[in-house]
């Protein structure tokens, strides 16, 4: 037996499909980077109101006040919020 070996033909590193494979995991990462980065220069987001604590009381207190329809649903919410014992009968 021979102990020559015989030259094995290399092709590019592009025609390799794991290569690709590694490459297009970081790209993507990359660009998606860049398009969030986009969107939030684009349209940045709002400040919050320094009183925003004292709006929603409000807001829950004109809503007590202007509709009556909307009272089961008020005392299921402060229920939730704060339970109640049930009373034994």
């Amino acid at each position: 037996m021979s102990s020559e070996t015989l030259p094995v033909a290399s092709r590019p590193w592009w025609k390799y499909g794991y290569v690709w494979l590694v490459i297009a995991g970081p790209s993507i990462v990359i660009v998606a980077g860049f398009a969030t980065l986009w969107i939030a220069i684009r349209i940045p987001d709002p400040v919050v109101a320094d009183d925003y604590y004292r709006q929603g009381i409000n807001i829950n207190k004109t809503l007590e006040q202007s509709d009556a329809s909307l009272t089961p649903a008020m005392k299921a919410r402060n229920h939730a919020a704060t339970p109640e014992l049930p009373v034994k009968p």
